[in-house]
C-alpha cells in the first residue's frame, strides 16, 4: 500500500493529480485580482537600492538588548512606512466612473497596510495592519505577534465570509444586483458552496472574544499593500514584477530578497568595485491616480534611510 495520490483522466484528456473547487479564500483573491487587472491601468517602477550599510547596521543593532526580537522584515516594514509618510500620494483610494471620466482621490493620514501573512496551515492570507504611522519597531513587533496569536483561534472561512458579505453589501448599494445574486447563489449552492460553521460549532466559535480571534476589521481593505516575496523565498534573486493593485487602493510595494553582486564604491575619492548587498523592490501604482514623478518622494526617502541607516535607532 502506497501513499501516492490517485491519478485519473480529466475532461481535457490530461491525467489529474488533484481537483478542488475554490474555497472562500481563493474566491476573494480571484475576484479582487480579476477586478484589479480589468479596471486598473497599472504602471510600475523597479527600484534596487544598495543596502549594504543598512544590513550591517541592523546586524550590529541586533546585538543590543531588546533588539534580538526585531526581525529584518519588521525593520523593512518601518522603512516603507517612513517612505509612505514622505509620499502620502501613494496612500489612498480612488473612485472612478469610466463613462463620465469623473474621479475622486482620497489620500489618508492613516497608514493601514494590507500584507500577506502565513496561516498555521501554510496558506497565505492578507491582513490589515492598522495605524502603522503611529507605531515604532517594538509596537510593530507586538502587533504582528498578537495577530499570529489570534490566528490560532480563527476560523478563516467565517472571518473571510464577513469580508465577502461586506463587499456584497457594497455592490448592492452600487446597484449591481445581478452580480450580488450570482455570488449569493455560488456561495450557498452547488459544488462551490462555502461550508460555514453551524449550530453548536458556530455558537462556540462566536463565544471566543473578538480580541482573541481575527475579524473583518483585521482583514478588510487597507490603504496600501506591501507584498514581501523575500520573506517567502529568502536568498533567491527573485525581484517582484507583476503586482496587483487591489481596488480601491492606488499603489502596492513589492519587496524581493537581499542578494550580493559587484557594485561601484568610492574609496579615497576614487571609484572601485566591491561586493555589495542590494534589495530589489517594485512600486506599482494606478496610472489614473498617479504619475511616475509622484512616487519619487517615496524612493528618495528610502535612499536617505539606506544612506544613513543610523536612523533605525530612532525607530526603536
Amino acid at each position: 500500500m502506497t501513499n501516492e495520490p490517485k491519478v485519473y483522466q480529466g475532461k481535457a484528456g490530461f491525467h489529474v493529480l488533484k481537483s478542488e473547487h475554490f474555497g472562500i479564500q481563493r474566491k476573494i483573491v480571484a475576484n479582487m485580482t480579476t477586478e484589479s487587472w480589468e479596471a486598473i491601468p497599472h504602471a510600475a517602477v523597479n527600484y534596487e537600492p544598495d543596502v549594504t550599510d543598512f544590513w550591517s547596521t541592523f546586524q550590529e543593532l541586533r546585538k543590543q538588548p531588546g533588539w534580538e526580537e526585531i526581525t529584518i522584515n519588521i525593520v523593512l516594514l518601518q522603512a516603507i512606512i517612513q517612505g509612505l509618510r514622505a509620499c502620502p500620494a501613494m496612500n489612498g483610494h480612488i473612485k472612478y466612473k469610466r463613462r463620465s471620466a469623473n474621479g475622486l482621490l482620497e489620500i489618508y493620514a492613516d497608514i493601514n497596510i494590507s500584507m500577506s501573512m502565513q496561516l498555521p496551515n501554510g496558506e497565505m492570507m492578507t491582513v490589515n495592519l492598522h495605524n502603522c504611522e503611529e507605531k515604532n519597531l517594538r509596537q510593530l513587533r507586538d502587533y504582528m505577534a498578537n495577530l499570529r496569536r489570534r490566528m490560532e483561534k480563527t476560523n478563516f472561512t467565517e472571518a473571510m465570509y464577513e469580508v465577502a458579505l461586506d463587499n456584497t453589501v457594497r455592490l448592492l448599494r452600487e446597484g449591481k444586483l445581478g452580480i450580488v445574486l450570482a455570488r449569493l447563489f455560488g456561495a450557498n449552492f452547488g459544488k462551490g458552496k462555502v461550508c460555514r460553521l453551524k449550530g453548536a460549532e458556530k455558537k462556540e466559535y462566536l463565544a471566543i472574544p473578538r480580541e482573541d480571534r481575527l475579524t473583518k476589521h483585521d482583514i478588510e481593505q487597507g490603504t496600501v499593500t506591501v507584498s514581501n516575496l523575500g520573506s517567502v523565498y529568502r536568498g533567491s534573486y527573485a525581484p517582484p514584477a507583476l503586482l496587483e493593485i487591489i481596488p480601491p487602493q492606488i499603489s502596492v510595494v513589492g519587496i524581493g530578497s537581499f542578494y550580493d553582486r559587484p557594485g561601484v564604491v568610492m574609496e579615497d575619492g576614487k571609484q572601485d568595485m566591491a561586493i555589495r548587498k542590494y534589495l530589489p523592490m517594485t512600486i506599482a501604482f494606478d496610472h489614473r491616480a498617479m504619475d511616475y514623478g509622484d512616487v519619487a518622494p517615496f524612493m528618495k526617502r528610502l535612499d536617505e534611510i539606506f544612506a544613513d541607516p543610523s536612523v533605525m535607532k530612532d525607530w526603536f
